[in-house]
């Protein structure tokens, strides 16, 4: 959904030839257009993305005096996008130049998806009328959404140059610094919105995500903290508090976040999170009854929220077995991308791969990056159009791949990665979890990348998951039978690679690597071809950004405690042990 403020009311047109182009565009109710911008941005500010994009619609219906596009505007105010699309596209097949008319279309389109539709359009739009700062604004939402992360950089730096107080433009010029690994510039972009607009709960919330990332933990704290001063609300503030892990709430914290509980007008996403805080501030008393209380009211509102089966993924996780068999790999040995610089860490969230991934960091010729999801992302795009897993193409497309588009998937996958290489470092780090998954494709793209499997306790690392809200992507996690179900499945998968890919994999059981650092750090070392280096022993030394829930714990040195920690909460995982199943057992 696309949010913008409002810029020029008069906008000259220019850049087509002169028979097909528009002598002007003047916007219907300059006084309006104004006054539903601002409410949008005050809207979308306080995080109410659906009164913020309802107020666009109706600055959209004040900037046009066209029958037409009024209709058209009009049946987006009343939320009816699929009539104003008809509406725009009809009238754009008579009037292509039309750079009101293609705001609107992109607008629409962005809003339904369709995001490469949408910025083709606002680029046209933009070509017409460059000075046209709603469109642009649009168009690099679009562009965020594509992960075209520079390309929406660039805009950003267009619209805070013509307009320099938008907290909007600033915002976005931060978070695109953010996706593009620049922390430290991300940080000083937040602190100029700040600077600005010191009034803004969410504001104050961002800024404290980026200095908990960048290990500036007490500023942190003093953001997230000065967020709930402004709105003691916000459910996302108070569990990005619990989730550095180092925070410890006092009596009058559990009471405004019981408080903030007992509101009518709180919204789900808040209720969830607050829940999460809660169970963290419980779990810290030694209350662990409560803490799991709270912890399964949490799970159990965005278990509710998700559209996740659990039959799917173990469908899915067949499907790929009965492809890629050993059979399978050989007759396509060589092919793919033959750089080596990519080192997958995957498994489960709450595994240890945090931990893993700061080791190998800490090595001179290791870079680490971050969570990246382009391997997901080109596995979407070879699935094609589906709305469940087993409904799409892949796994079973790769049967009819040629070497040259192995290649090229594998060449695209570094190409994107690099604009999170930041040094000059041979190797760089993937820690997405999820590309356990992917490790077939990861073979036919990249057959010399590395691939680390870091495991850890099943019971210890899904109740860790289940008690961890994520920001996104493991909707798996909410619920204890799904979670077991899911380490279950990637356990009999990973178990069909060692078999169709003896010795490809190299695997980190985390209980191992507390007890014995050295010897497990250099059997992983050496399976990734690097020497051997002491500072990878004194991994809580590196300073480097960290973007996970473990941020915090892999800046001290190495403990034991959360080996066992599951244990107190033994007597509420039966479903758990259940899902997990001969998996349990297996573990050593």
């Amino acid at each position: 959904m696309n949010t913008w403020n409002t810029g020029p009311y008069s906008v000259r047109i220019g850049g087509s030839a002169p028979a097909a182009r528009p002598t002007g565009a003047v916007l219907a109710d300059p006084a309006a257009v104004a006054r539903w911008g601002a409410e949008g941005d005050r809207l979308r500010l306080a995080g109410d993305v659906a009164a913020a994009d309802q107020a666009y619609a109706r600055q959209m219906r004040a900037a046009v005096s066209d029958p037409e596009l009024a209709r058209a505007a009009e049946a987006l105010v009343a939320g009816r996008p699929a009539e104003a699309y008809a509406i725009l596209q009809a009238l754009l097949a008579r009037r292509p130049n039309d750079p009101l008319a293609l705001w609107l279309a992109g607008d629409v389109a962005s809003r339904g998806g369709r995001n490469a539709e949408a910025e083709r359009l606002l680029a046209r739009c933009l070509e017409l009328a460059p000075d046209l700062t709603p469109a642009r604004y649009a168009r690099a939402m679009a562009l965020t959404w594509m992960d075209r992360v520079g390309d929406a950089l660039r805009e950003a730096d267009r619209l805070i140059a013509a307009k320099p107080d938008n907290a909007l433009y600033r915002h976005l010029r931060a978070s695109s610094l953010l996706r593009l690994g620049e922390e430290a510039a991300a940080a000083e972009a937040y602190a100029a919105v700040l600077a600005l607009h010191p009034d803004q709960a969410l504001s104050w919330m961002s800024y404290g995500h980026v200095l908990k990332t960048l290990g500036r933990q007490a500023e942190a704290v003093e953001a997230y903290r000065r967020c709930l001063a402004l709105d003691p609300r916000q459910g996302e503030a108070w569990w990005s508090l619990a989730n550095l892990k180092t925070v410890r709430f006092d009596a009058a914290d559990v009471a405004a976040m019981e408080a903030a509980l007992g509101r009518d007008d709180l919204i789900a996403s808040d209720r969830l999170q607050l829940h999460f805080a809660l169970g963290k501030a419980h779990e810290d008393a030694g209350r662990d009854a409560e803490a799991f209380e709270h912890y399964a009211r949490g799970n159990a509102i965005q278990r509710a929220r998700l559209d996740y089966d659990a039959d799917e993924t173990t469908a899915q996780m067949r499907r790929t077995k009965v492809l890629l068999g050993r059979g399978f790999f050989a007759a396509r040995a060589g092919q793919g991308a033959p750089q080596p610089d990519p080192i997958f860490i995957v498994g489960l969230p709450r595994s240890g791969s945090t931990l893993v991934e700061q080791i190998l960091a800490t090595h001179s010729q290791v870079e680490g990056t971050q969570e990246l999801d382009y391997m997901p992302a080109l596995a979407a795009r070879l699935a094609g159009p589906a709305r469940r897993p087993s409904e799409g193409a892949y796994p079973d497309v790769l049967a009819a791949l040629a070497p040259e588009e192995f290649r090229a998937i594998g060449e695209e996958y570094l190409a994107r990665a690099q604009a999170h290489r930041k040094t000059a470092r041979p190797f760089f780090i993937d820690k997405l979890p999820n590309n356990f998954a992917h490790v077939g494709l990861i073979q036919l793209a990249l057959p010399n990348a590395k691939i680390v499997d870091v495991r850890r306790h099943p019971l210890g690392c899904c109740f860790s998951g289940f008690k961890q809200h994520f920001a996104a992507g493991q909707p798996f996690t909410y619920d204890l039978t799904d979670i077991g179900r899911y380490y279950a499945d990637y356990v009999e998968l990973m178990d069909h690679f060692d078999d169709a890919l003896p010795g490809r994999v190299h695997r980190v059981m985390y209980e191992r690597l507390v007890a014995d650092l050295e010897g497990e750090t250099s059997a992983l070392l050496a399976y990734c071809g690097l020497p051997w280096e002491d500072a990878c022993l004194r991994f809580h030394e590196n300073t480097r950004a960290v973007r996970t829930a473990s941020s915090e714990q892999v800046r001290r040195p190495i403990f034991s405690d959360a080996t066992d920690h599951w244990r107190r909460f033994e007597p509420w995982l039966e479903p758990l042990k259940a899902a997990l199943g001969p998996v349990l057992s297996r573990h050593p």
